[in-house]
């Protein structure tokens, strides 16, 4: 910006104490959620994909969600060796997990394992990343318990380790119940994300 400046001849007063705060007023860590990559191609003919802000074109490699988000925990490995190679600051992964609808099995219970694979891909992408040299400080992945979907409105999409009886047409007595994968993240959790299976 500074050359942009000055090539446009644009002057801002900046003091001593503007340079100074800007100098000491950096962050500990950096956050950022991550659920998706997104692929961009100059093909007009290109197939797409949906996503919660962007969508972009096919990545043929991928698996999608039935929402159409590309499943690609080696992006979040790349992702965070990049921001760890610019920044140098240690990282925490705030958000991450698999938008499903869920249904109940004919026992009553929730079999979420397409949201568990997620998950293991994913802390083991973090694994490597942190093996690369990352410094990882932490992880929640979002969210604990089903709730209104931020990207559609409905809660239909699904996210939670906890299933929430409530559904789109307004029905449900919101009574909870623990998925699959609410009983899989508690032991990962014990085992401080050792064991993944």
């Amino acid at each position: 910006m500074t050359r942009y400046f000055r090539e446009h001849d644009i002057r801002l007063s900046v003091s001593e104490k503007d340079l100074e705060d800007l100098k000491n007023g950096t962050v500990d860590f950096y956050t950022c959620s991550y659920y998706m990559s997104s692929c961009i191609t100059t093909h007009d003919n290109a197939e797409t994909v949906a996503g919660n802000l962007a969508g972009g074109a096919k990545n043929p490699y991928l698996a999608t969600s039935e929402w159409g988000w590309q499943v690609d925990p080696t992006g979040l490995r790349y992702s965070l060796n990049e921001i760890y190679a610019r920044y140098h600051l240690p990282i925490m992964v705030v958000e991450n997990s698999l938008g499903a609808r869920d249904e109940k099995g004919t026992d009553g219970k929730i079999h979420d394992t397409y949201r568990i694979d997620y998950l293991r891909q994913h802390i083991q992408a973090m694994r490597e990343a942190a093996e690369d040299g990352v410094d990882l400080i932490g992880y929640t992945p979002w969210g604990c318990i089903d709730l209104v979907s931020a990207s559609t409105g409905e809660m239909a999409k699904r996210y939670g380790f906890i299933y929430v009886n409530k559904f789109d047409d307004g029905t449900g007595d919101l009574t909870r119940e623990r998925k699959d994968s609410f009983y899989w993240y508690k032991k990962v959790i014990e085992s401080n994300g050792e064991d993944l299976e």
